[in-house]
């Protein structure tokens, strides 16, 4: 029912409120700095290769940390940006493929380290899990059972990397990205879509070592098809940006940013040359971070949050897609 209304208000020109503002952003880092001359000194690879191919210049590795460790920093950084402590948040939504844990949850441990009370979960939507967990916000948010929502994208990608596969190994970083959200109604429209296929993109769990499973031994790391994860990420970013700019009421000129996940140079430079949008309007920092799934779009809207470069009232375009196969995209006002 939530999302007919949202969809009926759209179509009767009556505008969309999905009930949620940013408080505040937050992300971190670790401070240890991969660069790609380091990576050609065990992988057949180069600097210019990997440039030319992932726009990946370095990125940044954890040694002694873990992605709870990653989170709780960014989380910080958050509630100081908005002003809150974490006794005051009602709700902590976390979203990763790569905790340490299965249980507990990457959000129970967050809220441990914080010492917060509130209920905490984790999401797993992969790369697009930032924006299903706004929606999940949201629709916590619309319920009016929430005041305060602390929302965590954190990875240690490192941890379930094969690093002697230089056709993913060059990808990825670790880093965790936060938002702090509050009554408001600046979460205009999104769109979320999943289509079951582990065929492209695909990370096993252990297998175990029981005396009576006769399947196959996994090995617990990423799996991606590059060429079908290109196409689908392409496409995904193009038709999920359309569709949530036109149902917001909006036109692609109207579009102060877009903030897409930052998985490939040339995915989002494919996209470019099909929408309407002025290049300097997408934010890219892949070249400084790689792709940090989850935490990406958090620690790229934390970016452009602490150098002012995010005007009140601007209509920001958020977009994700990665494994499940999943995309969202979503349109967020400032």
């Amino acid at each position: 029912m939530y999302k007919f209304l949202m969809v009926f208000c759209a179509r009767k020109g009556m505008g969309i409120r999905m009930s949620f503002k940013v408080l505040g952003t937050g992300s971190y880092v670790p401070p240890h700095v991969v660069t790609n001359d380091e990576l050609s000194n065990f992988l057949d690879t180069s600097d210019d290769w990997i440039v030319q191919r992932v726009g990946v210049k370095k990125r940044h590795i954890c040694t002694t940390e873990t992605a709870a460790d990653l989170a709780y920093e960014a989380a910080l950084r958050a509630l100081e940006n908005g002003n809150t402590k974490p006794e005051e948040l009602d709700m902590i939504i976390c979203a990763t493929v790569s905790n340490e844990d299965i249980a507990p949850s990457l959000a129970c441990s967050v809220q441990k380290l914080l010492k917060a009370t509130c209920p905490a979960m984790d999401i797993n939507a992969a790369c697009s899990a930032f924006i299903f967990m706004l929606e999940t916000a949201a629709g916590f948010f619309a319920l009016k059972k929430v005041k305060k929502v602390l929302v965590i994208g954190a990875e240690r990608m490192s941890r379930i990397l094969d690093w002697e596969d230089r056709g993913t190994c060059v990808i990825f970083g670790d880093g965790a990205g936060a938002m702090l959200l509050g009554t408001g109604e600046n979460y205009i429209y999104s769109k979320l879509n999943t289509i079951g296929d582990d065929n492209v993109i695909r990370i096993p769990n252990p297998t175990g070592n029981s005396p009576f499973y006769e399947g196959p031994k996994n090995n617990p790391v990423v799996y991606m098809n590059g060429q079908e994860t290109y196409k689908f990420a392409v496409n995904s970013m193009c038709k999920d940006l359309k569709e949530v700019i036109a149902n917001s009421g909006l036109s692609e000129e109207d579009i102060a940013m877009v903030i897409p996940h930052q998985a490939n140079i040339r995915i989002i430079e494919a996209a470019k040359k099909r929408l309407n949008i002025p290049n300097d309007r997408f934010y890219v920092n892949i070249d400084r971070y790689g792709n940090t799934s989850a935490a990406s779009i958090p620690i790229a809207l934390d970016e452009l949050n602490k150098v002012g470069k995010l005007n009140k009232n601007d209509n920001l375009a958020l977009c994700a897609f990665g494994g499940g196969l999943s995309s969202a995209a979503c349109i967020l006002r400032w």
